[in-house]
């Protein structure tokens, strides 16, 4: 059985989930040089360049297997890839694995602030001297705890795969974290589990409005990566568990800064289940990730519908940190009630 959600303030049709099993890693990975940075989440490849991956003969293969990959965030070094091939790489990863073709790259809302630039790479900088769209200092939380995030998730239509490349580092600190969000659900009881796929939550984006009206333009409302993500609401309504049709896993998705509220139960409630939400991500260390951007241009990859990231503002002082970020669309939202858990899965496959 399948749930699916209508989102925000679209009235179309509900995209049909993906009626596919999930996909498996063909072995087009192993002759490279690898290592799991920890049990449940992140591999590197150390000596790899993704755009030599992209230009080879099994090119799809190679990437395929890279989308497909149980680890959910991953890291390359020795890169040499371009803007343009950022951004194909995005797109290529969820479209090999299955993707809609309505689904291209994302836009971001603040687009319009810099119209000169590419709107498909979106800049994520402290550097003032660049002009950006938001002064990232002044606007991150009060309480770190609260960056962590998926990308995008007030949209209807919601990233895939990020990717992130740093251009400019400062002298240390700005490391970037993921948490397993695949790992975090199957911390929970099974009984539990069962009262939280009945739910689902509001997503809502209120601080990319502000910062528009402060300085004087309009959020981009045309189609920013679905025809589904247009308008200037940011919002949507999401299942607070849904199935990665990739790999087949359920995951708690209703976590970070983009989610409002839970719908259906009190407001007290719902606070409570997303401070637990949280708590579990900052304590439960096993389902972390941390890691130390190294090199310019070296980049990483992640998979939104199975982590949760944030980056640490540490670096007061130290050097500006900036990034290009490429996000690739993914499908509507969706629970399988038949999917499996992750360690479930993975146990199947011991059988």
């Amino acid at each position: 059985m399948t749930i699916t959600q209508q989102n925000g303030e679209h009235d179309g049709a509900i995209e049909k989930p993906r009626s596919v099993e999930p996909l498996r890693l063909q072995g087009f990975l192993d002759g490279y040089k690898s290592f799991n940075v920890t049990p449940v989440i992140g591999t590197e490849f150390p000596d790899a360049n993704v755009a030599e991956w992209m230009k080879d003969a099994n090119s799809d293969q190679i990437l395929r297997d890279l989308a497909v990959t149980s680890r959910h965030a991953l890291q390359s070094c020795l890169t040499d890839v371009t803007d343009e091939l950022q951004k194909e790489l995005a797109l290529r990863l969820g479209r090999l694995t299955g993707k809609p073709e309505s689904s291209t790259l994302h836009v971001h809302p603040l687009t319009n602030f810099n119209p000169e630039r590419d709107p498909h790479l979106n800049i994520i900088t402290t550097d003032q001297a660049t002009n950006p769209a938001e002064d990232l200092w002044k606007n991150r939380p009060a309480d770190i705890r609260n960056s962590w995030h998926t990308d995008a998730g007030y949209e209807p239509i919601p990233p895939d795969y990020s990717i992130l490349k740093l251009i400019k580092l400062p002298e240390t600190g700005g490391d970037t974290m993921w948490a397993s969000s695949c790992e975090i659900y199957d911390k929970i009881s099974p009984a539990y589990r069962r009262f939280l796929e009945g739910l689902t939550a509001d997503f809502s984006q209120s601080r990319l409005p502000s910062v528009a009206a402060a300085k004087g333009f309009e959020l981009y409302s045309k189609p920013r990566g679905s025809p589904s993500n247009i308008g200037d609401s940011l919002r949507a309504v999401h299942p607070v568990v849904r199935t990665n049709p990739v790999t087949g896993w359920k995951s708690l998705f209703a976590v970070g800064n983009h989610v409002e509220r839970i719908k259906d139960v009190t407001s007290v409630e719902s606070q409570r289940l997303l401070d637990w939400f949280l708590q579990m991500i900052v304590e439960e260390h096993d389902c972390q990730l941390r890691h130390r951007w190294e090199n310019p241009y070296d980049i990483a990859i992640w998979d939104n519908r199975s982590v949760y990231h944030t980056a640490i503002f540490d670096y007061a002082g130290l050097g500006a940190r900036t990034g290009h970020r490429a996000v690739g669309i993914g499908e509507r939202p969706y629970l399988d009630l038949d999917s499996k858990t992750r360690r479930e899965a993975l146990a199947d496959q011991l059988k």
